[in-house]
């Protein structure tokens, strides 16, 4: 119960804007994915309430989700022939090497810069290639 009301702060005296536990928001409030779901973006309005939770894993050791109002939402934008194209040739660039110019199936490792056979190509694969390390003990 003490993590509930480390949560509860319905007037937003202690975070700034009306604080839920997990799973108690009320009616009339959704987050960005709920509102996409229902047809509807935020539309510029501005965070109305969060829902808060207690997370191990967080650095903060709290988990804090956005909540926007539904009645002030405005539909989601119509896809249209230009922004496909746009998309279409964003995705084209996250598929292709910059280095061999091959265009794959999935979009390259961000990590990497460049797929997998460019970035190991520098790497020795010989074994008498490699130097040893010396130790000294």
């Amino acid at each position: 119960m003490a993590a509930y009301a480390k949560c509860y702060d319905p007037a937003g005296a202690r975070f700034g804007v009306p604080t839920f536990p997990w799973k108690f928001a009320p009616d009339g409030y959704a987050t960005r994915r709920q509102l996409r779901a229902l047809g509807l973006r935020p539309g510029g309005q501005e965070v109305a309430a969060q829902v808060m939770r207690h997370h191990r894993g967080r650095k903060g050791g709290v988990q804090v989700a956005y909540l926007y109002r539904v009645d002030l939402a405005k539909p989601v934008r119509p896809m249209t022939s230009r922004r496909c194209g746009a998309l279409a040739l964003a995705m084209l660039a996250r598929r292709t090497c910059p280095k061999c110019q091959v265009v794959y199936s999935f979009c390259l490792p961000t990590s990497l810069g460049m797929c997998v056979l460019c970035a190991h190509l520098d790497t020795p694969t010989d074994p008498s290639a490699i130097r040893p390390v010396l130790r000294r003990d």
